[in-house]
């Protein structure tokens, strides 16, 4: 099973460029997922007729959104944190945000496992939502996490809007404090990971420097300035099912590239 994770950066945008569908066509894909769509339903061109449509797009027109294109069929989908979640962040903060609004998390269940696609908040160049993400995202991601894992094992895949290590940006010491690699958000991935949870990419590359998002500025790309900030996390329980985990650096169409992972 091959699924693949990609921040498309408007999705109208990259399927008039022609790299997602060259994607499907060369890698088919058994389940693809998609971050910051920014369309609803019906407002891009899409004809993969091989592949259900599960949407999550944000209110507000243009911005953020999540999308699942599937050749297996779920057995259910959720849109949205759970009522439970929902409720703990209830006790957290009367500020909601983007966790109902914006389209950032969608949930396909399948026979043995859940998909998590995410599109985690970015904290801000000024840090002025670095609190919310500490305090109630981070937080409310891995209570989901925690939920489903309850009933089966599970995968969470998108941008997470965060490098962990040093490793996973090109220059991390100019880089310390700012938006992407704070402390605070560091925390937040090495919480899931504590929880259970594995970075399928570091498991199987250790030491590889690769990179996901590189900035449009500076001709960031061409020269590889770049940061991890896309991953496929899996629950223990699937460590032994990886084949391959890996970053298709050479997908152009978005600052981001696309992640696969490929189980048993």
């Amino acid at each position: 099973m091959k699924l693949y994770s990609w921040n498309v950066n408007g999705l109208r945008a990259i399927l008039r460029k022609g790299t997602l569908q060259t994607l499907i066509a060369e890698q088919r894909p058994d389940i693809l997922c998609l971050q910051e769509t920014k369309a609803k339903q019906g407002q891009a061109e899409v004809d993969f007729p091989e592949y259900e449509e599960l949407w999550n797009s944000a209110e507000r027109p243009g911005y953020s959104g999540t999308a699942i294109f599937t050749r297996i069929r779920p057995l259910s989908v959720q849109r949205g944190f759970s009522s439970a979640v929902e409720a703990a962040i209830a006790g957290w903060t009367d500020d909601f945000g983007d966790a109902r609004s914006e389209g950032r998390i969608l949930i396909a269940e399948y026979a043995d496992f859940f998909l998590v696609n995410v599109y985690v908040p970015n904290e801000k160049d000024d840090l002025g939502r670095l609190k919310y993400r500490e305090l109630v995202w981070d937080k409310a991601l891995l209570l989901q996490m925690q939920e489903l894992e309850k009933r089966k094992p599970v995968i969470v895949c998108g941008d997470f809007n965060v490098a962990h290590e040093a490793i996973d940006l090109a220059r991390s010491q100019q880089n310390e404090g700012h938006a992407g690699f704070t402390k605070e958000g560091r925390a937040g991935m090495t919480n899931y990971l504590n929880n259970g949870f594995i970075d399928s990419f570091r498991a199987l590359h250790p030491d590889e420097q690769k990179y996901s998002w590189w900035s449009y500025r500076g001709g960031a790309r061409v020269r590889n300035v770049g940061w991890r900030i896309d991953y496929f996390l899996v629950s223990g329980q699937l460590r032994e099912r990886i084949l391959r985990a890996d970053i298709c650096d050479d997908v152009m169409g978005s600052d981001h590239c696309p992640i696969m992972l490929e189980l048993k």
